[in-house]
């Protein structure tokens, strides 16, 4: 099962066995064009991400954590010299031990699908569906493979 998120349509959609099983209205963040880059900017990243933390009751409801920051955000800061050779590693070794990445970085972090409500922006760049929808996700979390996210 794959979620597959379109950050400009303001539309998730969970994918089963060539179908769509569901789709639902998101809010992002204010700056909701343009992939992620740093702490604080406002912008949900792009990408192919993995859950890597359940919460069944957050801030905002239920929420799902993305192990963002990927191996491909950490590569692209890395070469433009966003974040240094220890923290590039750092995230580079949780992915491939299959770990929360760091989420204190100068990459931000603690990227999540929650609930909160999806009729305006109104993220630090996090993906927020109504609670009923947050809820139906929520509950196929174990079968999610991946989340991408689309610009």
């Amino acid at each position: 099962m794959i979620v597959r998120v379109h950050k400009k349509a303001r539309q998730l959609t969970v994918l089963h066995d060539d179908g769509e099983l569901f789709t639902a209205q998101v809010a992002l963040g204010p700056e909701p064009f343009g992939a992620k880059e740093r702490e604080g900017d406002g912008k949900t990243p792009e990408g192919l991400y993995h859950i890597c933390l359940y919460k069944e009751i957050g801030r905002y409801g239920q929420g799902l954590g993305l192990d963002y920051p990927g191996p491909k955000d950490a590569e692209m800061a890395f070469s433009q010299g966003r974040i240094n050779e220890q923290t590039y590693q750092s995230i580079l070794s949780a992915h491939a031990e299959g770990r929360r990445p760091p989420w204190g970085t100068a990459l931000g972090g603690e990227i999540y699908l929650h609930g909160g409500g999806a009729n305006i922006d109104w993220t630090q760049g996090c993906i927020a569906l109504n609670p009923d929808d947050m809820a139906r996700l929520f509950a196929l979390r174990r079968q999610i493979e991946a989340v991408e996210i689309l610009p």
